[in-house]
C-alpha cells in the first residue's frame, strides 16, 4: 500500500495494514491488509452490483468517492477482490436446465487425476468442475437446453473422459438459493477483527 502522508506521520490504515490476520497464514496468503468494517460493507455493496460508482458506493458506506475509489484499489490490490464480471440469465440463453454430475474415477493416482483434469477442461457444456471427498471424485455442474441435449453431451462428451468409473446425473427441479458469495464470509466476527 502506498501512503500519501508525509513520513513518519501515522495513518491508521497504515497501522491496520501492518497487523498479521490470523486467516491470512491458514489460508496460505500473504498478510497485506486487515479488512475492517469499511472495507466489509464495501465488498458487500460490491457483490450485490460490481458496476456501481464511486459516487453511490460512498453513500452506502459512508465515504467520500475518493475514499472509496482508495480502498477499492487496496482490496484489488491485495487479492480480495479479484475480478468483475457479468451474471448471465442463463434461462433467457436457453440453457434452463441445471445438470449436477458426480463422477467417479477407477483410482484416484495422479497420473489418472492428471489425465481427467486435463481432458475435463476441454468439455466445453462443464460450468463448474471440483475435485471433491466423500463417495465421489469429482462434481461438475453444467447448464443444459433439454433431456436431449444432456443425452448429446453425455455421449459426446462425459462418456468419453478419461478414467471414468461411474457418472451419475442430478437434476435440479427448483433452485432454492443461488448466492455470489455466502454472506457470513463477509461478517466482521468470522475475519476475526475487532
Amino acid at each position: 500500500m502506498v501512503s500519501k502522508l508525509k513520513k513518519g506521520a501515522p495513518n491508521k490504515m497504515d497501522m491496520q495494514s501492518s497487523k498479521l490476520h490470523w486467516l491470512d497464514a491458514v489460508r496460505g496468503r500473504p498478510a497485506q491488509h486487515e479488512l475492517d468494517d469499511t472495507d466489509l460493507r464495501l465488498m458487500r455493496a460490491l457483490v450485490s452490483d460490481g458496476r456501481a460508482s464511486d459516487v453511490w458506493l460512498g453513500e452506502k458506506v459512508h465515504l467520500s468517492s475518493t475514499a472509496v475509489a482508495r480502498r477499492r484499489k487496496i482490496l484489488e490490490e491485495a487479492g480480495y477482490i479479484t475480478h468483475y464480471s457479468a451474471n448471465l440469465n442463463v434461462r433467457a440463453l436457453g440453457y434452463g436446465t441445471l445438470v449436477m454430475v458426480s463422477i467417479e474415477l477407477v483410482s484416484q493416482t495422479e497420473a489418472v487425476l492428471q489425465d481427467f483434469e486435463t481432458a475435463v477442461l476441454e468439455s466445453p457444456s462443464m460450468q463448474f468442475c471440483a475435485f471433491v471427498t466423500g463417495d465421489t471424485d469429482f462434481l461438475m455442474i453444467l447448464n443444459v437446453q433439454s433431456l436431449e441435449d444432456y443425452d448429446m453431451i453425455y455421449r459426446k462428451e462425459l462418456s468419453v473422459l478419461p478414467h471414468v468409473r461411474r457418472i451419475r446425473s442430478s437434476f435440479v427441479l427448483r433452485e432454492v438459493a443461488s448466492r455470489q458469495i455466502a454472506p457470513v464470509i463477509l461478517e466482521k466476527s468470522v475475519l476475526g477483527a475487532k
